[in-house]
C-alpha cells in the first residue's frame, strides 16, 4: 500500500499537533496561560503560513485523492490563516478587558481555522464535511463563550440549531449525489457528469448548495447572521465575518467549479437569484440598524451576493474577481471590527452608531481609519473596495451578466448611505461622552495596517491582481 505524501498537508498536520499541545499546556496552567497560549496559536498560525507556500507547486493530491493542494488553495488558505491569526490578535485584550482569560478560546481559534484549511483542500464529499464540521463545532462553542451572558448563549444556541440543520441539508445532498453518481471523489464526479447528470445529482446539487450558503449567510440562508454577529462576543463576530466566510467560499468555488463544472448551466441560475437576493437584503437590511455589529451582519450579507457575481460567472475572470474581492473584504473588516472593539465608555464596550458621535475630535486617528473602511466598503473610488466591485463587475459584463451588474451597482448606491451615514456621525454630530483614551497597541497596529493596505491597492494592485489570477487559473488547469 503506497503512504500517503504528509508533505502536502504539513500545514494542517502543524496545526492539529500545535493545537493539542496548547491544550494540555492549558490543563495544566489554568487561566495564568491564557495569554501566552494565544500568543503561542498566534506563532503556530504565523509558522503554518510559512508552510503552505512549501506545500505549493503543481496541483498535487494525496490521502486517496480526498486531499489536494493546487494554487486556489495556497493563496485562500493564506487568507484565512492571516485572517484568523489577526482576530486572534485582537481577541487578547478584550479577553483581559472582560475577564474571560480561559485558554480555550485561542485553541477552539486554532481548531476552527484548521477546519478551514481541510475544507479549501476538500477533494471529496466526506472530506468537505470532514473539514466543515471541525470548523463548526469550534465555532458554535466560541459563539456562546461568554457564557454569563443572556444574548451570547442565545447566539449561540441559535447558530448551533441553524448550522445543524444546515449540516444536515449538505450531508443529505451528499448522500442524494452519491446514491445518483456512484462516487464521492470530485474527480470522479466531473468525469461521471461529462455527459450529463441525472436529475438525482441536481437535486442533492441543490441541497449542497443551500448547505454551503448557510455557511457564507446568503440569502435565503441568512436568517442567523444578524442575530448571532449582535450577541456573541465581538472578537468572535470579527472573526465569523472573514475567516469562515473565506474558508466556505473557497469551498464553494472548488465544488461549483470543480465535481460540477460540466453542469454549470444549472447551478448558474440558482447562483445568480442567491447573489441578487443577498445584495438586495444586505442593502436595504442595514438601513434601519442602530447597532454597529448588526448593521456589519447585513453588510457581510451583502458583500456576499457581490462575491457570488463572481462565482456566478463561472469562469476564470469570474473567479478572479472573487479572490480579489475576499482579500479587501478581510482588511476592511478586520480594520473596522478593530475599531468597534476600541469604542469603550468607562471600560465597558459600546455598540451603538450614536456612539461614534464626535470620533473626529476625540480619537481623530481612529477617526481617519473608520472613514477609509466606510469609503471602500460603499466601493468609493479610489478606496480599494471600489476595485474588488469593478473586477467583479467587469467579469459579469464581459460574460454577458449586465442585468446582474447593473444590480450590483444600484444596491451599491444604497449601501452607501449607511456606509457614509457612520462618516457623518463621526465628523459631524457632537459627541455626548467621549471614548475612552488609551486604545491597546495591538487594536492600533491593525486599524493602522488596515488602513495602509486599503489606500496602497489603489496604486500597487499588481502582486494581488497577478496572485488572484493565478489562483484563479490553477483551478481550471491553467
Amino acid at each position: 500500500m503506497e503512504l500517503p505524501n504528509f508533505s502536502l498537508a504539513l500545514p494542517e498536520i502543524f496545526i492539529a499537533l500545535s493545537g493539542m499541545a496548547l491544550l494540555i499546556l492549558g490543563v495544566f496552567r489554568k487561566q495564568e496561560a491564557t495569554q501566552g497560549i494565544a500568543i503561542l496559536a498566534v506563532i503556530t498560525m504565523v509558522l503554518a503560513a510559512l508552510l503552505v507556500p512549501a506545500a505549493s507547486g503543481n496541483r498535487a493530491e494525496t490521502f486517496g485523492g480526498m486531499f489536494v493542494v493546487d494554487g486556489f488553495a495556497v493563496f485562500s488558505k493564506l487568507l484565512v490563516l492571516v485572517a484568523s491569526s489577526l482576530c486572534l490578535v485582537m481577541s487578547v485584550n478584550w479577553l483581559v478587558k472582560e475577564k474571560l482569560e480561559r485558554f480555550e478560546y485561542p485553541v477552539l481559534v486554532l481548531f476552527a481555522t484548521l477546519g478551514m484549511l481541510l475544507m479549501i483542500s476538500a477533494n471529496n464529499l466526506i472530506a468537505l464535511y470532514l473539514g466543515l464540521e471541525l470548523q463548526s463545532l469550534s465555532l458554535y462553542v466560541l459563539a456562546a463563550y461568554q457564557r454569563d451572558s443572556g444574548r451570547a448563549t442565545e447566539a449561540g444556541l441559535k447558530y448551533f440549531v441553524l448550522g445543524s440543520l444546515a449540516s444536515g441539508m449538505l450531508l443529505y445532498g451528499s448522500s442524494l449525489i452519491y446514491g445518483f453518481a456512484g462516487t464521492t471523489g470530485f474527480d470522479a464526479l466531473a468525469k461521471a457528469l461529462e455527459h450529463g447528470a441525472p436529475v438525482g445529482v441536481i437535486v442533492g446539487l441543490v441541497f449542497v448548495l443551500a448547505g454551503l450558503a448557510f455557511k457564507i449567510s446568503a440569502v435565503p440562508f441568512h436568517m442567523w447572521t444578524p442575530d448571532v454577529y449582535e450577541g456573541a462576543p465581538t472578537p468572535v463576530t470579527a472573526f465569523f465575518a472573514v475567516a469562515p466566510k473565506i474558508a466556505a467560499f473557497s469551498l464553494l468555488v472548488r465544488v461549483m467549479v470543480g465535481p460540477f463544472g460540466a453542469v454549470t448551466a444549472q447551478w448558474q441560475q440558482v447562483v445568480v437569484f442567491v447573489s441578487v437576493a443577498s445584495m438586495l437584503v444586505g442593502s436595504f437590511g442595514a438601513i434601519a440598524q442602530s447597532n454597529i455589529k448588526r448593521l456589519m451582519a447585513y453588510s457581510s450579507i451583502g458583500h456576499v451576493g457581490y462575491g457570488l457575481i463572481g462565482l456566478a460567472v463561472g469562469d476564470q475572470v469570474g473567479i478572479r474577481g472573487l479572490l480579489i474581492y475576499l482579500a479587501i473584504y478581510l482588511f476592511m473588516n478586520v480594520g473596522t471590527f478593530a475599531i468597534i472593539l476600541a469604542m469603550r465608555q468607562k471600560g465597558r464596550l459600546l455598540e451603538g452608531i450614536d456612539d461614534l458621535a464626535g470620533l473626529s475630535k476625540t480619537h481623530p486617528m481612529m477617526a481617519v481609519a473608520m472613514a477609509i473602511f466606510m469609503f471602500s466598503m460603499a466601493g468609493v473610488p479610489p478606496m480599494a473596495g471600489f476595485w474588488g466591485k469593478f473586477y467583479v463587475f467587469m467579469a459579469a459584463v464581459d460574460k454577458g451578466f449586465i442585468t446582474l451588474a447593473i444590480l450590483g451597482v444600484l444596491t451599491s448606491v444604497v449601501s452607501a448611505y449607511y456606509y457614509l451615514r457612520i462618516i457623518k456621525v463621526m465628523y459631524f454630530d457632537e459627541p455626548k461622552e467621549a471614548l475612552d483614551r488609551g486604545v491597546s497597541g495591538s487594536l492600533t497596529f491593525i486599524m493602522g495596517v488596515n488602513a495602509l493596505l486599503i489606500v496602497v491597492f489603489t496604486f500597487i494592485p499588481s502582486p494581488l491582481v497577478s496572485s488572484a489570477g493565478a489562483a484563479a487559473a490553477s483551478l481550471f488547469g491553467g
